[in-house]
């Protein structure tokens, strides 16, 4: 039935169009057949819609999670009134390699998880017919495509969203690494002018001269410039660049998220032969030379999480709706920026983050699994060293026209013995500054040497006091870093988190060892009080972020789950660290917290109780009686020594009284020691 509704959408959809229409997209999520290519034939297959993976319900063991090879199949009418226009085929993400047939013959193949591709089909369907489309996709491990270590499962699956699209012969190209064709080049932005050039990518079948006319229109919906151009001998493709100039720009921020319409058109404007739109923000993105992140000249620090790419019950096919609550989630928590981990996440998180104001920073999945010892995240082979090079330029590509993207992340925690990573990552780092010289090359690094030295902002992975030392060893690290004079020239933030469980409650808070099976969710609280009172103070990291947002599902450790969240990986439960920066991020609307809730049976009658607070000191009241609070670090108060008989109840109240907050436990003074 669905696939009937559809051929009438797409019929009626035609039949209303002009002789030369402009292009039209269908949504082409429904209808699929899935079968393992173990099963030889389609005989057992299923129906399933997109998103799919065949590892959703994967949640903690190993052998549950299959890295194979599968296949998508659907039917596809094509009505004949579409003989002579183009058609594509647009893949959000497919994990990990893609092959694409229609009506059995290949048109593609794609390497790479985490970034769209596009295929043109026109020559490969049958008008007025069903046409067959078979995908076989792979999450195999292979030793040629990124990323060959990581601690996030690679789910399988076509787990993004697939359409078709129908357009005119002369177009600006869906083709270029998977983008709109379409890119507004920024290159003077200040307060009295922007001004840059809008780089168009054209695609023809024919010689044909065609004009190019480039509108730009502000935020109150004003238009503010206006060009054309003309473009000759472009059936072997053509890039036009198309001068522009804004005076007196409204610059996008986090603070003021100004978003302008840029509208590309071929042909007569009037019934132009093709039609692009993009959103872009206009501003300025550099570091200062007291390590300060600047955003249009004005320094912003940033306070960001790491975002991993799965959900229980969904692993990585997250629908919309998903992506909206963590969007929602993140800006409860006061962060003002996302770090999509191992890879970019979908579009439309970054078209979110543009609308928000919240910064991104993607990485390309040159990365290793800290898990896994031997592991190797890279190999010095011109297959790799291609792939490497094709998915950055997609990210690049896809994601240009975000203002909330702020950088491009190149490695992260690579290994630096056996080959030498660092003349790659410096190859890479060229790539991107000639890809897009606004925006800085960023890496995530646990390790001394040249490798630190590459890219134009660095971030130091951080874990002092989990394994060895205290957490307050972190202070005489930011010590010796702001004293080193080798390390004067860097321009580094911090990265730092360890993993918690919420059904893990201890009574004694013990140093983690390697290969715990105990994971105290109040350790984990702690390192984060700690970290959280001394790392912003210190004054010289231009931000921090925290591992992670959400639990992921791995399989590289015992549980099946990274358990360094600041939320469970449901995506529902929150930990005592998301309220204590909650409390210290979001100023927007107030937090209380008694932390250590879930420690419900505890040993000693003499008790410490913890309480995260944005309005100043609250009141804690035990049992009918005040007791004293004493400040510990911004929004962190404490109650000493707060004698406990058998069960009490404790209530909270903040300054305003509008806030209030409770928790019961029970103590047990001959509580056996662990």
């Amino acid at each position: 039935m669905k696939r009937v509704l559809t051929i009438i959408a797409i019929f009626f959809t035609c039949m209303a169009q002009a002789v030369e229409p402009l292009r039209s997209s269908y949504s082409l999520n429904d209808d699929w057949m899935f079968f393992y290519a173990s099963e030889h034939d389609s005989d057992n297959a299923r129906y399933v819609e997109l998103p799919h993976t065949w590892n959703d319900d994967v949640a903690v063991a190993d052998h549950d999670y299959r890295r194979t090879t599968a296949r998508y199949l659907r039917e596809l009418y094509i009505p004949a009134e579409w003989s002579g226009k183009r058609l594509f085929l647009r893949f959000g993400g497919v994990q990990s390699v893609a092959d694409v047939f229609v009506n059995g013959r290949h048109v593609g193949e794609h390497r790479g998880g985490y970034t769209a591709f596009t295929l043109e089909i026109t020559h490969r369907v049958n008008y007025g017919a069903n046409n067959q489309l078979l995908v076989e996709v792979s999450n195999s491990y292979r030793n040629d495509v990124l990323p060959l270590s990581t601690d996030q499962n690679l789910y399988g699956g076509i787990y993004r969203d697939v359409e078709l699209l129908v357009t005119g012969k002369s177009i600006v190209t869906p083709l270029y690494y998977g983008s709109d064709g379409l890119f507004v080049v920024q290159q003077k932005v200040d307060a009295n002018q922007a001004s840059g050039v809008v780089r168009v990518h054209l695609s023809s079948p024919t010689s044909d001269n065609v004009a190019v006319n480039m509108r730009i229109v502000a935020p109150d919906g004003y238009e503010v410039d206006r060009r054309s151009v003309r473009a000759t001998k472009i059936e072997s493709g053509r890039t036009v660049e198309i001068p522009f100039e804004i005076n007196y720009p409204e610059l996008w921020s986090p603070a003021s998220p100004s978003l302008y319409t840029v509208e590309v058109s071929l042909g007569d404007e009037e019934s132009p032969m093709d039609f692009v739109s993009v959103k872009t923000g206009i501003r300025k993105i550099s570091i200062s030379e007291d390590n300060k992140l600047l955003i249009n000249d004005k320094p912003l620090f940033v306070q960001g999480v790491n975002l991993a790419h799965d959900c229980h019950a969904s692993g990585s096919a997250m629908s919309r709706e998903q992506i909206l609550s963590d969007i929602d989630q993140i800006e409860d928590l006061g962060a003002n920026a996302i770090r999509s981990l191992g890879g970019p996440h979908a579009d439309m998180l970054y078209d979110e983050c543009d609308r928000r104001g919240i910064l991104a920073w993607i990485d390309l999945p040159l990365t290793r699994s800290r898990y896994a010892f031997a592991d190797v995240g890279y190999l010095p082979t011109v297959a790799l060293q291609d792939n490497a090079k094709q998915q950055l330029q997609e990210i690049v590509a896809q994601n240009f026209n975000h203002p909330s993207v702020a950088m491009w992340g190149l490695f992260s925690l690579a290994w630096q013995r056996g080959d030498d990573v660092v003349p790659f990552i410096e190859e890479l780092d060229a790539l991107a500054h000639s890809l897009d010289a606004s925006r800085p090359t960023v890496g995530c690094s646990n390790s001394n040497g040249a490798i630190n030295f590459v890219t134009d902002l660095i971030v130091f992975r951080q874990d002092a006091g989990w394994m060895k030392g205290q957490f307050d060893d972190v202070e005489v690290w930011c010590d010796q870093l702001s004293s080193n004079r080798a390390w004067e020239a860097l321009r580094y933030a911090v990265s730092y988190g360890e993993q918690g469980m919420m059904s893990h409650q201890d009574d004694e808070v013990r140093r983690a060892e390697r290969g715990t099976h105990r994971l105290s969710e109040r350790r984990q609280t702690l390192m984060h009080e700690r970290y959280a009172a001394i790392l912003p103070s210190s004054g010289i990291f231009w931000g921090v972020w925290l591992e992670n947002m959400y639990d992921f599902a791995t399989t590289r450790n015992s549980y099946g789950i990274d358990h360094s969240g600041l939320m469970d990986f449901d995506h529902r439960a929150a930990k005592d660290a998301y309220y204590l920066y909650r409390a210290m991020w979001n100023r927007r609307r107030g937090t209380l917290h008694i932390a250590e809730r879930r420690w419900t049976e505890r040993r000693d009658t003499l008790q410490n109780i913890k309480v995260y607070c944005s309005t100043g000191t609250p009141t804690l009241i035990v049992e009918g009686d005040t007791v004293a609070v004493r400040e510990v670090a911004q929004c962190q108060y404490v109650a000493d020594s707060v004698v406990v008989h058998q069960r009490a109840t404790v209530r909270a109240v903040d300054a305003t009284g509008g806030l209030r907050d409770s928790v019961g436990f029970t103590t047990h003074s001959l509580k056996a020691r662990r």
